[in-house]
């Protein structure tokens, strides 16, 4: 368990001292946020504020993940290696689009289909690649059945759960990616969902079938480390929002939004609780939704809006709320969230 605890802390500690130097020199070179001309007025005040900061986290974590490993002598795994990959893969794809983003001031980054391309060769590579490395138990990093708190009694296949897999990690990307436009919001979000993970790995780790043939035991591949790799991502989104906070000093772009995604479907994946996901994220499903009935309808009826404004923390803004007050109902929210998702895994 000491791993966990070195990990959170290694995680903190680099992206609190970290995020300060990448301020800086995202401000010389200029990369600062663009803002939406269409969004709440309030945000104008924003602009130019240097984005891309997800790379602070993202580096963070990776270190801290090493750095846990030296300290205490214990060997990397498959599990935990494969996540990282998809957080970083998944935060290059966003990387590009925040540089381009940048580069031309303008608020569109990669065209859709570039960014479409981008997420499948990750994706696919991530859920082909946990298909393999099977331990001395015959588990590999993901399996192909379906879960919830563990895996169904049912196999779709490796091209199914391949297919599957890169919907859950497209899903969850975009989801974060669009929840991300108030200072904290999707930090304070995701560093919930986490907390959440590395509990599910400690508990998974405690009451393996491997070690503990008890009812309700878990076949899962290194569950300690998928807790060791939240641990260290968790401990590196608080030292982010110190800086992301209101009013923001950086803000984490779609590198850091799409990389939290990336690690949120892929300790999912692992962890066999694809479908616990989507409860516990509950905030980026809605948020999610209210951009699909936004342009949904407004297609429909001919240019007629359910929302003020889309995606629905700015639905709020417009209706004349702070932004600190959205941050904080909507952080309650997940909160509420997370907690049943962790009662209904507790439980069963």
């Amino acid at each position: 368990m000491n791993q966990i605890l070195i990990a959170g802390f290694l995680g903190l500690l680099l992206s609190v001292l970290g995020t300060p130097l990448l301020i800086r020199v995202l401000a010389k070179h200029g990369y600062g946020q663009v803002i939406r001309d269409d969004g709440p007025k309030t945000h104008q005040g924003k602009k130019g504020t240097p984005t891309m900061g997800g790379i602070s986290f993202i580096l963070a974590t990776l270190v801290a993940y090493a750095g846990t490993k030296l300290l205490t002598g214990q060997s990397f795994t498959a599990s935990g290696l494969l996540v990282l990959f998809l957080m970083t893969g998944t935060g290059l794809v966003g990387f590009l689009d925040d540089f381009i983003k940048v580069v031309k001031a303008r608020s569109l980054g990669l065209r859709a289909r570039a960014k479409l391309v981008g997420q499948l060769v990750v994706g696919l590579s991530f859920t082909a690649l946990a298909l393999q490395f099977a331990d001395g138990h015959g588990l590999t990093p993901a399996s192909t059945h379906l879960s919830f708190l563990r895996d169904f009694g049912w196999s779709i296949g490796p091209l199914l759960f391949i297919i599957w897999g890169y919907f859950i990690i497209s899903g969850t990307s975009n989801g974060v990616n669009l929840t991300d436009g108030l200072d904290g919001l999707a930090t304070g979000a995701s560093a919930m969902v986490l907390a959440a993970y590395v509990f599910i790995g400690i508990w998974q780790y405690d009451h393996l079938c491997s070690t503990s043939l008890t009812p309700g035991c878990y076949e899962v591949r290194d569950p300690l480390d998928l807790a060791v790799v939240a641990a260290a991502l968790l401990g590196a989104c608080v030292g982010f929002l110190w800086w992301n906070t209101s009013p923001a000093k950086i803000f984490m772009g779609d590198t850091g939004a799409m990389a939290l995604g990336g690690a949120l479907a892929g300790l999912a994946i692992c962890s066999r609780t694809e479908l616990l996901l989507p409860l516990m994220g509950g905030l980026f499903v809605i948020i999610t939704l209210s951009v699909v009935i936004q342009v949904g309808y407004f297609k429909a009826s001919g240019g007629k809006r359910v929302f003020r404004m889309a995606p629905l923390q700015h639905h709020f803004e417009l209706k004349g709320w702070s932004e600190g007050l959205v941050v904080v109902r909507f952080w309650i929210f997940q909160g509420i969230c997370v907690a049943v998702g962790l009662a209904l895994f507790y439980e069963w």
